[in-house]
Formats: C-alpha cells, sequence, structure tokens
C-alpha cells in the first residue's frame, strides 16, 4: 500500500496513502474540484491565511474527537500531490513522469503531475482493489475515468 517515488529525483521518497486519513491536507471528494470554481482572489487569501498558521502554529496531527472519527468514514479523500513532489525534488532535466499501475504505465508530463490529486479513500476506507491511489487531475477532466492503480511514480 505504499507509493514511491524514483528515478530522475533528489530524494527518492515513499507515500504511505494509508496514514493519509489522519492528514490535515486531505480534501474530500466533492470539495476538491469546488475548489476550481473559487476566484484566484479568494485562492490567495485562503492560502495567506494557511500560511500565517503555519507560521503561528505548525500543522500537527491532532488527536480526533470520537465525532470526527465517524465522519472520517463517510467521505472519500484526495490528497494533492504537489508537497510530495516538491519534497522529492525533482531533478531539472526531467522530462516527463510514468505512473507505473496493475495495468501498465501511464506517461504524463510534470505539470500534469503538479496539478493532482492521489484518490486514497472511497467512503472512509482505502483502496485496497484498484490501488492505492488513483490519479485525478484538478480540472477534473478525467474525473469520471481515473488512472488508477498507481505503484509508483518514477520520473525520467
Amino acid at each position: 500500500m505504499i507509493v514511491p517515488i524514483i528515478g530522475n529525483v533528489r530524494y527518492q521518497i515513499t507515500m504511505d496513502p494509508t496514514v493519509w486519513i489522519f492528514d490535515d491536507r486531505k480534501i474530500i471528494l466533492e470539495e476538491a474540484f469546488s475548489v476550481q470554481e473559487k476566484n484566484e482572489k479568494d485562492l490567495l487569501e485562503e492560502a495567506a491565511k494557511k500560511w500565517e498558521r503555519a507560521i503561528e502554529k505548525p500543522p500537527v496531527n491532532k488527536t480526533l474527537t470520537r465525532h470526527e472519527r465517524e465522519d472520517i468514514l463517510q467521505y472519500s479523500y484526495v490528497m494533492p500531490i504537489h508537497d510530495f513532489l516538491n519534497h522529492a525534488e525533482i531533478n531539472d532535466d526531467a522530462k516527463d513522469a510514468t505512473l507505473i499501475t496493475s495495468e501498465g504505465e501511464v506517461s504524463i508530463s510534470i505539470d500534469q503531475l503538479y496539478n493532482s490529486y492521489l484518490l486514497f479513500a472511497l467512503n472512509g476506507k482505502p483502496l485496497k482493489e484498484d490501488g492505492p491511489v488513483h490519479l485525478l487531475y484538478k480540472d477534473g477532466t478525467n474525473k469520471d475515468n481515473p488512472i488508477k492503480g498507481i505503484k509508483k511514480i518514477q520520473f525520467n
């Protein structure tokens, strides 16, 4: 259930989607695509507020109340992938990314990958059959047909 980021990166890292359910960066699937409808000013204001909160009190995964734990099990969630890509530090000479899936390989541009979400939970449960993650473009163009069964992300 892990997804390594390998290849033409400075740091090869391993993502563990099974713990993202407790991560504050997760987004409810239905809300992820409504973000696109917000105007740029709203997004900038939201980012500024997050930055201020992070400076005042660094983000930590807080202990959840019973009600919050029950709510988690009702929703489907995505995780923006850009933080993980930034931590891996993609080399400047990298040309594209290959998603190694259970069905084969899919090549996409680095920009497409940066502008994507990883679906990791449906109805609060990990994606066991065709997971561990699915890739959804932030613009929603493949919302009904995500790239499924991603096992590794390799930069070329």
